[in-house]
């Protein structure tokens, strides 16, 4: 592995993609592929959410979480996933970002129902380079998928929420590194989008569910939306430095509640 660090690495895909992220995406193959640098690195702090016993669709232990989208044991698998992928150590992690509130949000609203994407076929996922080719929409994908982890592990005695997390990163590595068949549901492309929406929702902006208290961007320095550099226009050669304003601060706008789950008509 290189001498950069996650922490690093997350920093360099925030600022990169940070134009895109700041809304969600609207089409299923737009996913980040930096899983493997991401699950590996240097030693992190343990999960608070390891073990975790309660039930998440009481609220996470942050207090703002009601699954709408998933139930008790898909949140348990989502909370843990995360906390993985994105870890807790001298920064904030997913956990404390809030990406399981994202990820529930937008898989429970009109994006995770497919209401703006091909889903006629044809599908031919041996071709090379077409990108998404399943006949699911993003949230039938996660249900599926979901289902079929939470019931290989069982059969284990031992649910992904209460391994180590080791066992966790080994587990993830192994769905990346595909060949695992999730009820019709290759275990690469469940990852990529698992993956993409953990980092959407780490660095997007906090009306969507996810980068709470915009805890990301002051990680990397980014000043969010702000509506007009006026006062700015005629200074030059100073450091920008302001607190990071969310799309939900504009005024004069009607902004959506990120805790207030999207309803879809189709679902």
């Amino acid at each position: 592995m290189s001498a950069i660090s996650r922490r690093e690495l997350l920093a360099k895909v925030g600022v990169a993609g940070l134009a895109a992220a700041v809304a969600p995406k609207t089409s299923a193959e737009e996913t980040v592929h930096s899983a493997e640098t991401i699950c590996r690195g240097e030693e992190t702090a343990r999960s608070e959410h390891e073990n975790r016993k309660s039930d998440p669709t009481e609220g996470s232990e942050s207090g703002e979480t009601n699954y709408q989208f998933f139930n008790r044991e898909e949140a348990q698998f989502i909370e843990a996933a995360v906390a993985r992928l994105i870890p807790t150590d001298q920064h904030a992690g997913a956990i404390e970002a809030g990406v399981p509130n994202y990820l529930d949000k937008q898989l429970g609203g009109a994006w995770g129902a497919g209401e703006r994407l091909y889903t006629s076929g044809p599908w031919e996922p041996t071709r090379p380079g077409l990108g998404y080719q399943l006949p699911l929409k993003p949230g039938e994908l996660f249900h599926t998928a979901i289902k079929a982890i939470n019931a290989e592990l069982n059969k284990s005695g031992r649910p992904f929420w209460e391994m180590s997390p080791d066992q966790q990163d080994e587990y993830l590595h192994k769905l990346e590194a595909g060949g695992v068949d999730l009820n019709g549901i290759p275990s690469e492309v469940f990852f990529d989008q698992l993956l993409g929406m953990t980092i959407e929702g780490f660095f997007s902006d906090p009306v969507y569910g996810g980068n709470k208290d915009m805890v990301a961007w002051k990680m990397i320095g980014f000043p969010g939306a702000y509506a007009t550099y006026y006062d700015l226009i005629d200074q030059h050669g100073i450091k920008f430095e302001r607190e990071p304003t969310s799309l939900g601060q504009s005024h004069g706008h009607f902004i959506p509640d990120p805790n207030i789950p999207a309803e879809s008509p189709h679902q």
